[in-house]
């Protein structure tokens, strides 16, 4: 079995409901499942100690480097999340384990579920193996999940998930593995297996990284501009728009104003260069 059909046999299965015909779970799927929830509910509702000192990590060390720069310097932004943050993080946690479940019930292999992991110091815990490969677990908006179903992911993952599969990859030493994902908002499933060719080498991303961020200057842009219609306007791509860190980043953008947001329809659009004002309110 390859992970390939994972998705199709879970659909597959699932079509027996409509069918009139219970699903074939057991009561040890049932359990085993019911009981991974409860571990998971009560990791979330436990308090960490607060660490503000940085560390990379397998969940962070394929982000681009000059992000991890400003993280590092910015120890107060390691705090504590909001509320509603808090809950996304739950029912993120939650539904993964029901996804599991389902691949289990459609009769594929999970193993290793988070097992730690090393590579060259750099510490991580996997979600899991399905029938041997590495396979990340996501729930996802409607706008990353397509990223993931229509294989755009390498063009646009400033969250670093490329980087944090190669290394469990790396770690486990095996190939091949992907991202299955959940779309949170409309139940659907894909499988992701990106092209190796698309997956950073973790080793040299590694040895680059952890001395570039010793430096006083921070590495190069993660992402360049991008035109904002066609009139000479520079915008910030995806990429930039959700990080924490871009103001800083850009301070010098249009000639030291630094980043001008304006509230388009489709909302906030942060220009780094404007040529000609838009016809829409500024956000100041």
């Amino acid at each position: 079995m390859n992970l390939s059909t994972v998705v199709p046999d879970i659909y597959q299965k699932l079509e027996m409901l409509s069918e009139g015909e219970a699903l074939p779970l057991t009561e040890e799927d049932i359990d085993s499942t019911v009981a991974a929830m409860r571990e998971a509910l009560v990791s979330w509702a436990t308090p960490r100690k607060r660490d503000t000192n940085f560390t990379v990590r397998m969940s962070n060390v394929g982000k681009p480097s000059r992000q991890l720069w400003y993280e590092k310097r910015d120890p107060a932004g390691r705090g504590g999340v909001d509320g509603a943050t808090q809950i996304k993080f739950l029912y993120g946690h939650l539904l993964e384990e029901i996804v599991l479940m389902l691949v289990r019930m459609a009769g594929h292999k999970v193993t290793d579920e988070q097992k730690e992991v090393t590579v060259q110091g750099v510490v991580g815990h996997m979600d899991c193996k399905i029938n041997g490969q590495v396979v990340d677990v996501k729930t996802a908006s409607r706008f990353a999940f397509n990223k993931f179903r229509d294989g755009r992911l390498a063009q646009d993952d400033p969250f670093g998930y490329l980087g944090q599969l190669a290394g469990y990859e790396k770690a486990e030493g095996t190939e091949g593995g992907g991202f299955l994902v959940l779309n949170k908002e409309s139940g659907e499933l894909c499988m992701y297996i990106p092209d190796d060719l698309d997956k950073p080498n973790i080793d040299t991303k590694i040895t680059d990284l952890l001395p570039a961020l010793e430096l006083d200057t921070a590495p190069e842009l993660c992402y360049d501009p991008i035109a904002d219609g066609k009139k000479g306007n520079m915008k910030l791509p995806k990429g930039c728009s959700w990080c924490k860190y871009k103001h800083d980043c850009h301070k010098d953008a249009n000639d030291g104003q630094g980043l001008r947001t304006f509230k388009y329809s489709n909302g906030l659009t942060y220009l780094t260069k404007v040529v000609v004002e838009p016809k829409v309110e500024e956000y100041l």
